[in-house]
């Protein structure tokens, strides 16, 4: 018996060795796949700041209402290729408004985005404050104050009114 147990663990060894190799292997083969990945993105798939500021101010063309530097859409057929030509030219030394402007005559003013203003800003919260003084003057128009009988009984201090008292009370036991 001895003999087979051997052959046996020797041949369990060899399966976990091989195991390893493999786990080992396939491991080392997924870390270059990945940094072959990170390694092959071009220029519009990962632009540069100067490229990301120029592409803030050209509309993308896909259908999107996005900026052509943020626009999230895969594969984007204008989005891409826009920000290479951006690219290519800023290193020709093209300014940025040189660059809006060849889209512009190149896809018309639809194409140019306009960089926000104050008056971007105020509107929304002019707006709210608006809508706050609306509600708080609707509320006080239309609110019913609480009548004074839920506070309890009233009780006089001017003895020039106490001489009164008498005659209130009884007009409110003939109303009864």
């Amino acid at each position: 018996m001895r003999p087979f147990k051997k052959a046996h663990s020797e041949s369990a060894r060899y399966r976990a060795a091989t195991a390893r190799k493999r786990f080992l292997f396939s491991r080392w083969l997924l870390i270059a796949l990945v940094t072959v990945a990170a390694i092959a993105q071009t220029a519009s798939e990962k632009p540069s700041v100067d490229v990301r500021r120029v592409g803030q101010r050209i509309a993308c063309q896909c259908g999107c209402k996005d900026s052509v530097a943020t626009c999230s859409m895969l594969e984007c057929h204008f989005s891409k290729p826009a920000k290479e030509r951006i690219a290519q030219m800023q290193s020709l030394g093209y300014t940025d408004k040189q660059i809006v402007d060849a889209f512009i005559r190149d896809y018309g003013m639809a194409v140019f985005l306009a960089e926000p203003n104050a008056w971007g800003w105020v509107v929304p919260y002019a707006s709210v404050g608006f809508g706050l003084v609306v509600i708080l003057l609707f509320l006080k128009k239309y609110r019913k104050p609480k009548p004074l009988t839920e506070l309890g009984p009233v009780e006089i201090d001017d003895p020039a009114l106490e001489k009164y008292k008498d005659q209130i009370d009884r007009d409110l036991a003939n109303m009864e």
